[in-house]
């Protein structure tokens, strides 16, 4: 699975609640009512059209997961930082379609897609990242232990907010 933003016409919003609402009609499930209060982040957002900070969690035949990622500076913090709040899962996750390890494994997907970003094209040493619930925090608990291999300098959890510094990129030593 890939973070990848969200846009037209594979990806938009619009495509995506789309196939969330099959999901969730195949089971029984008024969508009206499912989405309600869920989604009014994301439907203001995307009222003109595509959002730059929106990206979806894509094994490219289905999203699994979405969520606003933005790069900004905040004062706590000497450099810029990688924010992923408004976490929103499918639901295929939500409503038990499947089972709790999928859904683990997803949410560590969605991580690790931030985690690339904050490597990648949207540049942060460090990561404030907005699980849906605390509970959610058991997956990434043994990411607390420094360990030599680790990407992190420092990794804590409060409540359903992880904070971590990443380690500098070491430069490899010319052959």
């Amino acid at each position: 699975m890939r973070l990848l933003p969200m846009k037209e016409p594979d990806r938009s919003w619009r495509a995506i609640k789309a196939q969330w609402k099959k999901d969730a009609e195949s089971i029984g499930e008024d969508f009206t009512t499912f989405s309600t209060g869920n989604f009014t982040a994301y439907d203001g957002l995307t009222k003109e059209g595509d959002h730059p900070s929106l990206h979806c969690l894509s094994d490219g035949e289905r999203v699994h997961a979405a969520c606003q990622v933005s790069r900004l500076m905040m004062s706590k913090f000497p450099d810029p930082i990688l924010r992923a709040r408004f976490v929103l899962v499918s639901p295929v996750y939500e409503l038990g379609i499947e089972n709790a390890t999928k859904y683990a494994q997803m949410m560590v997907a969605l991580f690790s897609g931030i985690v690339w970003l904050s490597r990648d094209t949207m540049a942060a040493s460090h990561i404030r990242f907005f699980l849906k619930s605390p509970g959610d925090s058991q997956y990434f608990a043994a990411l607390q232990a420094s360990t030599p291999g680790s990407l992190f300098s420092k990794f804590t959890i409060d409540g359903a907010l992880i904070e971590c510094s990443l380690k500098e990129h070491e430069m490899a030593e010319p052959a």
